[in-house]
Parts: structure tokens; sequence; C-alpha cells
């Protein structure tokens, strides 16, 4: 079950793993409503992408590569996208049972865990300021796709207790939108890596000014850079209103 709105190359990758493609609107409930019709008719199992405890966990062995490979780090910056992939490393870093001072499953509890959003669907802000579950009611326009989406009921308790604090793209919507473009820009230019326009919000968040009180023992970075579903085609953004390029 696929948005109408995903990216052509990431229907095409799917359509290439031999999977069917069954398209809905871009929206949690669509989405919910025609995967619930097609487990009827098939009588498949449905494995939410992003709720599921097992996706969850799986997301979260993210962590073990990134201290695998930049063990001096103290602050993990997660560009939000589908939630599970947040949850997931936040649990992996910080997970600690009730009442114990240590856990053998938490991997760094030291280490500290940003989530970024733009600040058009900001759910997980706006969750965390209210101390209660604060879906997306009214989706906007964003360059960041994967973020057309709300936190739901199995990842909010995770990102509510473990994850320190919220980095979103504050100040007017254009000014904002302008911040993750040219950070998107930056990792293709100097990084030469592919990465959608959401994690770009990651660099975007790190460089913005709260960022920038953030405690000062926070001195070695990583940046999630998870998305590479690139549409070459429906980069219109990178023009602006002449028509000429960026």
């Amino acid at each position: 079950v696929v948005p109408r709105t995903a990216p052509h190359c990431k229907r095409a990758a799917i359509r290439a793993y031999s999977a069917v493609l069954v398209p809905c609107e871009p929206s949690d409930r669509s989405r919910a409503k025609t995967a619930a019709r097609v487990g009827q008719e098939t009588g498949g199992v449905r494995v939410h992408p992003n709720q599921e405890p097992a996706v969850i966990a799986g997301q979260g062995t993210i962590t073990l590569e990134l201290l695998e490979q930049a063990p001096e780090v103290n602050a993990v910056v997660v560009p939000v996208g589908d939630r599970g992939m947040t949850a997931g490393i936040a649990l992996a870093i910080k997970c600690q049972p009730s009442g114990s001072s240590f856990s053998p499953w938490a991997l760094r509890p030291d280490v500290k865990v940003f989530a970024a959003e733009p600040n058009n669907v900001d759910d997980h802000y706006q969750s965390k300021v209210r101390g209660e579950l604060t879906p997306n009611l009214h989706l906007r326009d964003t360059i960041a796709d994967a973020v057309k989406t709300s936190i739901r009921p199995n990842t909010w308790p995770i990102i509510r207790d473990l994850v320190d604090d919220v980095l979103s793209l504050r100040g007017r919507n254009q000014a904002a939108a302008l911040a993750q473009q040219q950070a998107t820009w930056l990792v293709w230019e100097r990084m030469k890596l592919p990465i959608v326009p959401t994690a770009g919000v990651g660099l975007a968040a790190v460089l913005s000014e709260k960022f920038q009180a953030v405690p000062r023992d926070v001195e070695n970075i990583c940046i999630v850079l998870c998305g590479g579903n690139m549409d070459l085609r429906s980069l219109t953004w990178l023009t602006d209103l002449s028509g000429k390029t960026e």
C-alpha cells in the first residue's frame, strides 16, 4: 500500500521486487483503510511500517552501526520520517528498565538524542511541549514528503521519554524551507550523497540557532542521513519563481 504521491523511483523499486502496488491517498487514515481492505481480500497479515515492535527494533540497529563507526559520538540527530526510526534509535541508545541505574540493553544512555522536523509538520515538537500525543491534523506542503504523517501510539511513549529535545525549523515557512533546501544541496554537493530532502532536515537543524544553544559537551554529532528515494523529475524546488536554477 503506497501513497499516490510516493516518488516514481520508490514505486519502481518496489515493483522490481515483484510486489503488487496498491495506491492510497497520502494520509494515515487512507493507508490504514486501504491496508485493511487488502488484508481482508487477500488474507494477508499487516506489518505496520512504524508501529510494529520488530520493525522499530530493526530500525534501531542503525545505532549499532553509528556507534561502531563513531564511538566518540555524544549526540545523534535523527530527521523525523515515519517516526519508527526515531523511536528505534532512541530505544537502542537510552532504554533502561524502570528502577534500574544500568541496563545491558542501553548502548550509550549518556548520548543525547534529538529529533529534527520542519516547522509546518511539527507534531514531535507540539507533542513534547504539551506532554501529550498531538498529531498533525492538517498536513501542509513540504519538500520533505516523508514527514507527511504523525506520531502514532506505539512510538509516542518512546519519543516522549527517550528523545532529549525536538529541533523544529522555526521561523517563517519560507525561511525554514530555504534552510532545508540549502542543507540538502550541501550534502549533495560536498558529500556526494543523493539524500532526500527529509534527511536534509537533520543538517538544517544542526546549523540552526536553536542547536547552537545546546550544552557545550555536545561536540561530536552524528546526523542520520536516511532516505535515498530521490525522484529527480520532481525537484521543482530547485528553480526560483523566474525559472532560473538556484
